[in-house]
């Protein structure tokens, strides 16, 4: 039986009808469904409506043993009911024992016995898989018609005890099985910004440090013959460039990793001052809004990274104030079209609120970030 889709109505946590997940096999971890060990209290509460075929069958006319018969069927009508909640797995055999004892009471309490319909109707709704759910409770709803035939005995209004409760299990059904689509949508809709997330990220990182990389090692190249030395000192330093973007993608995929902007406003302008460009640096990381500084961390890297691979520009001037960052460079100026980068790096703006703007400098390329 889906008892989480019962547990819809209550505790708004669902899955997918049929997919029980029992707790010897729920990954460790997991709380317990309440339903798994409470799911039959909530049948038990209905039973207080099977008084209508206990009062039918003091009033009749049978003898005491019929009517002792007669109890006896009700009771174990109530035992299967609840059994059908505590029991996924025997759902038809409940349902099908229910509609034997029913149908046992008939020459005892007649007509009445159309007050056992709600308790199959609502079975039917929260346990039985689709599509046989919506047949089942279509059959119980129509069952009670049959009063409409000329048989005395049944009350008119019970109609409205009968139907509403029959609705109710509907409801219960359909707002779980909505909630599953919705929760299910959610997971996918958190999972993509995830990758999303980690896709970006790992681009900034291995971007960056890559071409850190290859200006280190062209620099090297250059001084090989000229300055051993310092061409030594470059190789070594791509070596430790290398382990440390390993280290951050290891942090980047695992959430850890965070920007830090007096870090990049440390080593950026060595990165530059390899690639030959000149770095002017106008403001402190204390001029900048604390809540944004791991933002425009990630901004200046990616901004610098582009100037470095695309610019061919001689000087860079880095701005810092309270309401964001701008870097400007002499280069080639601004190619028209956005990377991976700096669609990454608007979202990353975005999501905080604030505004990216990519402009052309008399000459190269201005990217200035605002933010609230």
């Amino acid at each position: 039986m889906d008892r989480d889709l019962l547990a819809a109505g209550a505790v708004g946590r669902t899955t997918e009808p049929g997919a029980h997940v029992s707790a010897a096999v729920a990954p460790a971890g997991l709380p317990t469904n309440p339903w798994e060990k409470w799911g039959w209290v909530f049948a038990s509460i209905w039973l207080v409506f099977l008084v209508y075929p206990v009062i039918a069958v003091v009033e009749s006319d049978a003898s005491t043993g019929v009517k002792v018969l007669a109890f006896a069927c009700i009771v174990a009508f109530a035992v299967a009911n609840v059994m059908g909640y505590a029991s996924h797995r025997r759902v038809w055999l409940h349902l099908a024992a229910m509609v034997v004892l029913a149908v046992a009471t008939i020459p005892v309490i007649g007509i009445s016995a159309i007050s056992y319909t709600p308790y199959l109707a609502m079975l039917s709704a929260l346990a039985l898989p689709a599509p046989a759910w919506k047949w089942a409770v279509g059959f119980w709803a129509a069952t009670p018609l049959l009063s409409l035939l000329g048989i005395d005995g049944f009350p008119p209004y019970f109609f409205l005890t009968i139907w509403p409760v029959m609705l109710g299990g509907v409801m219960l059904r359909i707002f779980g099985e909505r909630e599953r689509v919705a929760h299910e949508a959610q997971q996918q809709l958190a999972m993509v910004a995830e990758r999303e997330r980690v896709a970006r990220d790992v681009h900034d990182v291995i971007g960056h440090s890559l071409t850190a990389m290859s200006v280190k090692a062209e620099l090297a190249a250059r001084l090989v013959d000229a300055d051993p030395a310092r061409a030594k000192a470059e190789l070594e330093s791509i070596q430790a460039t290398a382990r440390q973007a390993l280290a951050e993608v290891r942090a980047t995929v695992g959430g850890l990793r965070a920007g830090n902007l007096e870090a990049e406003l440390a080593t950026l302008p060595r990165v530059l001052d390899d690639a030959g460009i000149e770095t002017t640096v106008a403001g402190t990381v204390a001029d900048t809004d604390p809540r944004h500084r791991a933002l425009l961390a990630w901004v200046l890297r990616e901004s610098v990274t582009n100037v470095v691979r695309h610019a061919r520009a001689q000087s860079v001037v880095i701005e810092l104030g309270p309401h964001g960052i701008a870097v400007t460079d002499d280069g080639a100026g601004c190619a028209g079209v956005e990377g991976n980068g700096l669609r990454g790096m608007r979202e990353r703006v975005a999501g905080a609120g604030g505004t990216l703007e990519i402009s052309a400098a008399t000459p190269g390329t201005r990217i200035q970030v605002a933010l609230p």
